[in-house]
């Protein structure tokens, strides 16, 4: 029996860390404590270890999905400009993908940086503002891969592409695809390339299940976010697919998947759903000298929530 099969967490569990930040979507670590936030103010917040704060760059519209070279600079993926930004540690930043193909990126999600250096970009829909994926939800969503050939589109036509990650030895591409409910996962041949679409758990996580932030454990479990039931799920290597807590509001899921259907969804359905304790978890990154030690973002609570994790996290290539 395995670690987390008999984990569970309640709100009791969660301990609140930093504060009046703006959206703190996604959330990355270093070795020394220090966490790095995007900030929907327009760049990423700093928080050291004593708990001070400091804003950096001035990017504008919403910085969400956030990844780490091995040299501690930062690479932004902007939703509302539809962006990929590169942002030194001194606060300077830098455009460094904007369009492919001639064409504009869309609502660019979250960078992923693999040990190799090859950067694997989600883009959620090609329209924008993101908010479209959501309200009229369309497979117009795809995976960039960025090396020393340039930037490539690998995987196309998903419902609304959100967080990637890659297993412990790099075999697979595993992407949250948020409006078809699941996660799903490519093999990542050696130059790169990817093979056909898989489904490594439920084909359907069910109603409200939208999936968003994913992270790997060391066991090879996927932790998944379910933004509007508020709720952590785990993804076992074996497919099965576990509940670790959740708030969800039944009624206002119901309505709001009728509102998708009819096509009506108003931003005031999307937050109608969030949790008495708990709004909209997005994200999940393992830190401490054991990595046991978890932290969850947010799209609409001030802070972010640390809890301890029975296993360890997967280490991200910035801490190997």
């Amino acid at each position: 029996m395995s670690a987390i099969d008999d984990f569970a967490l309640t709100p009791d569990d969660l301990e609140p860390v930093g504060r009046d930040l703006a959206q703190p979507e996604c959330v990355v670590a270093e070795p020394d404590g220090t966490l790095w936030v995007s900030d929907k103010r327009g760049g990423v917040t700093r928080i050291d270890r004593d708990g001070n704060q400091n804003l950096l760059g001035r990017m504008g519209g919403e910085p969400n999905g956030l990844a780490m070279d091995k040299d501690g600079n930062l690479w932004v993926a902007n939703l509302a400009d539809g962006r990929l930004y590169k942002l030194y540690r001194d606060g300077s930043h830098a455009v460094v993908l904007q369009e492919i193909n001639g064409q504009p990126l869309g609502a660019v999600n979250f960078p992923f940086l693999d040990s190799r250096g090859r950067l694997w970009v989600s883009v959620t829909s090609r329209r924008r503002p993101w908010f479209l994926a959501a309200s009229d939800p369309q497979p117009d969503g795809y995976i960039v891969r960025i090396d020393e050939r340039g930037a490539q589109i690998v995987a196309d036509g998903l419902w609304a592409a959100n967080e990637v990650r890659m297993d412990a030895k790099e075999e697979y591409l595993y992407v949250a695809e948020t409006m078809a409910r699941r996660v799903i996962r490519y093999r990542v041949s050696e130059n790169g390339d990817l093979g056909e679409r898989e489904i490594p758990g439920p084909a359907d996580f069910g109603p409200g299940a939208y999936v968003d932030g994913i992270a790997f454990d060391a066991q090879g479990n996927l932790w998944v976010l379910t933004v509007l039931r508020n709720g952590l799920r785990i993804l076992k290597p074996d497919g099965e697919l576990r509940t670790v807590f959740e708030q969800p509001n039944e009624p206002a899921l119901a309505h709001l998947a009728k509102q998708i259907e009819a096509g009506a969804l108003t931003p005031e359905d999307f937050m109608a759903t969030a949790g008495k304790t708990i709004q909209f978890p997005t994200s999940l990154v393992f830190a401490g000298p054991d990595l046991q030690t978890a932290y969850l973002g947010s799209l609409a609570m001030p802070y972010l929530l640390r809890f301890r994790s029975p296993v360890a996290g997967l280490p991200l290539q910035h801490w190997r």
